[in-house]
């Protein structure tokens, strides 16, 4: 799994121009899956994605995570993150999960998350969706389930 993380000062997603999920300041999460990824791959980059300290403590420091800072977090399907762009001018797929494992791992991911306490929020599964986003800093992170972060 890849996933793009933004800091966040707020973050929504529009389907239809509908406003579908929301936050104020937390992460944004952008989450592709891979061929070949399976639950584990959703539990750790859950976790991580969850511990990772971008979040400033009282000294301006990145110290803390996105619970401890009282954020929430927006969690959107980007199956282009897989994209391979190598040859060509047109990007291949070829390396993305098939939707219905897909959905099935970013679920997973998104109720890792949500066990926690901590606000989740969703777009809609293989939506043509808008994302709206105030990033914080600017602070961006790509995290790869299969590197070890």
């Amino acid at each position: 799994m890849r996933a793009v993380l933004q800091r966040a000062e707020r973050a929504e997603v529009r389907v239809d121009g509908l406003v579908v999920g929301h936050i104020a300041r937390g992460w944004l999460v952008l989450l592709g899956v891979a061929k070949g990824d399976a639950d584990a791959d959703a539990d750790s980059l859950a976790e991580k994605v969850l511990g990772l300290r971008a979040f400033p403590d009282e000294d301006g420091k990145m110290n803390r995570d996105v619970g401890e800072s009282g954020g929430s977090i927006l969690v959107v399907s980007q199956f282009t993150l897989l994209a391979d762009c190598r040859k060509g001018r047109r990007p291949s797929f070829t390396e993305a999960a098939d939707p219905g494992e897909a959905e099935r791992l970013y679920e997973r991911f998104v109720t890792n998350l949500r066990r926690t306490g901590i606000p989740a929020e969703t777009g809609i599964f293989r939506a043509d969706m808008r994302v709206e986003l105030v990033n914080d800093g600017p602070v961006t992170f790509l995290l790869d389930s299969r590197r070890e972060f």
